[in-house]
């Protein structure tokens, strides 16, 4: 049987009133609810976008991974537009690992019509998986 152990990060901890999990480790892979920057007040895309990134990174760490074990990425944002900067905060997040021959993660954009809080841009779930590394794509 496959075991199913949450995740729990001090850099992006549960909200107090949360109805679901941040992370979800299941056997080698790590599901990831959708993040935000929130609070975003004043943020750019770009900056939310990294920011969301950061929180991905944490958990996967806590989880016991690198960026290499991401696999894909869900993108929501709320103007099609946003979709450049949102690529621009990509390039530079997985961009070492990149340039050290690994893969991006495969990934979907998609606008919607609006997020929990109406400062927010971008919204990013993630999966990712401790048994390989985007290194070994060719």
């Amino acid at each position: 049987m496959t075991t199913v152990a949450r995740v729990h990060c001090e850099q992006v901890p549960d909200a107090p009133h949360a109805t679901w999990s941040n992370a979800l480790v299941i056997g080698n892979e790590i599901v990831m609810s959708g993040m935000t920057a929130h609070p975003a007040d004043g943020l750019s895309t770009y900056d939310q976008t990294m920011r969301v990134l950061e929180k991905i990174r944490a958990l996967v760490e806590t989880a016991g991974g690198d960026t290499g074990c991401i696999t894909k990425l869900v993108v929501y944002v709320t103007d099609i537009a946003d979709k450049t900067e949102v690529g621009r905060a990509r390039k530079a997040f997985f961009d070492e690992h990149v340039q050290a021959g690994g893969a991006y993660p495969c990934s979907t954009l998609v606008e919607v019509s609006g997020l929990v809080f109406p400062e927010l841009r971008v919204e990013i779930e993630a999966c990712a998986r401790l048994d390989i590394a985007r290194r070994a794509a060719k």
